[in-house]
């Protein structure tokens, strides 16, 4: 299927000089893909196709074509059907066996001397996989089985249906049974994503994707509630979760369902289940509820959440508090020293009173007040009265010297207590 296309000659500061390199009459084909080289093991990885430079290439047919019987890998490592390098280079969306492409017909200035089997000159790109399906983003394939008898009656009309523009509705008991590729195995409950006005997204085959989007009054999204139409919003998804087994029905995120997500937002109130909201650490200003707060925040929501550096610290900063909230626990592990630095430090409540005493002081000033004591039962053990009734002199001494330490470690307790640490 071809179809002219009027692009210009795109010929200035390629450095090619020769004309009959360019090509005169830029042409649009579409083609189904047989094969595509992904790695180092795809037996067509070599050095006639460009080695690490041939990762993306397609090797495809005519859309009427049969499909190959045999290997289209000849005796020589080469391919016996035209190949196709990809357009873009900086955006990698290869398609998937039997999906439909377009070839762009352009100027080829790195590798004139590989030999493309498609007739003898015209030297092609490909550009993304054809909606074939209608809003499905999961795949896309055309067999050449269209063309035969082989397949169901159900599925021959699902593509009959298809290349009459009706959207595929392929459910569990009705996938299409397609070779897409060594790995790809078709899920029939991969939903594409609900646009609104104004939205941009990319989505991935799985249930993965990226919304740039904004509020939009009265729909189905679950972020409009609040602010303006208008008001921006970025959605980061993995993972669509448990949905409806009808794949081909458009669905919206759902931050308590999905599997993995990051919100960007501006003024929207996200519907955020958190695990834990008991802030009874607070006197005043308390946090407000991660499903009731609206203005701009950041939000990851997953099963875990890991942060790690490997040369520089994890910085937290905040214009209120940092809260850490947990159901089962927070532990703390260092293997150097744990600093807290701080006005005051209540443990156990916020409503502590108890100071906590300075430990070095307080042994100190019951060591020296033991040792006096000591010192006074160590002298009475070994008083004897001579002559009988006279003073005990040493024990006076002694006593006397007890006396003046205890008062003074009297004098000292209020020293003991902390001013910044409290507990209950």
């Amino acid at each position: 299927m071809y179809t002219r296309f009027g692009f210009g000659e795109i010929v200035e500061n390629l450095g090619i000089n020769n004309s009959s390199e360019v090509p005169t009459s830029p042409i649009i084909k579409t083609v189904r893909v047989v094969d595509i080289i992904l790695d180092e093991t795809t037996p067509l990885f070599n050095v006639t196709y460009g080695e690490w430079d041939s990762i993306g290439t397609i090797f495809y047919q005519e859309l009427n074509q049969p499909s190959p019987t045999d290997s289209h890998i000849n005796s020589d490592g080469l391919s016996i059907l035209p190949f196709s390098r990809p357009f873009y280079s900086n955006i990698k969306q290869y398609p998937l066996i039997n999906e439909i492409v377009l070839l762009v017909n352009s100027v080829n200035v790195g590798s004139r001397e590989i030999v493309n089997s498609d007739s003898s000159g015209p030297y092609y790109y490909y550009i993304s996989s054809i909606n074939i399906w209608g809003n499905n983003q999961h795949q896309n394939a055309l067999p050449q089985e269209l063309y035969s008898d082989n397949l169901p009656a159900s599925q021959q009309k699902n593509y009959e249906q298809a290349s009459l523009g009706s959207t595929s509705k392929v459910t569990p008991n009705n996938e299409s049974n397609v070779s897409l590729g060594k790995t790809f195995i078709e899920r029939s409950n991969i939903h594409p994503l609900k646009p609104f006005e104004g939205d941009i997204i990319y989505e991935g085959r799985w249930g993965n994707s990226i919304r740039l989007g904004s509020t939009v009054k009265d729909t189905s999204n679950t972020w409009s509630t609040t602010g303006s139409n208008g008001d921006p919003i970025t959605i980061i998804r993995n993972g669509q979760g448990e949905r409806s087994p009808e794949g081909y029905i458009n669905i919206v995120e759902e931050i308590n369902n999905d599997d993995s997500s990051v919100y960007f937002t501006s003024t929207q109130k996200i519907p955020l289940e958190a695990s834990s909201i008991e802030y009874n650490s607070y006197t005043t200003n308390s946090p407000t509820s991660p499903n009731q707060y609206a203005g701009k925040q950041i939000i990851l929501n997953s099963g875990r959440l890991v942060f790690n550096t490997t040369v520089d610290h994890i910085l937290f900063s905040s214009k209120k508090s940092i809260n850490l909230n947990a159901v089962e626990g927070i532990n703390i592990d260092t293997n150097g020293n744990t600093i807290i630095s701080s006005n005051q430090i209540f443990l156990g409540s916020k409503d502590a009173t108890e100071s906590v005493l300075l430990g070095n002081s307080t042994v100190s000033l019951l060591r020296t007040l033991l040792i006096q004591l000591a010192d006074l039962t160590n002298s009475l053990t070994t008083q004897v009265g001579v002559p009988l009734g006279a003073p005990l002199a040493p024990t006076n001494i002694t006593a006397g010297l007890t006396t003046a330490t205890i008062n003074n470690v009297i004098n000292q307790l209020e020293g003991l207590k902390s001013q910044t640490t409290f507990t209950e």
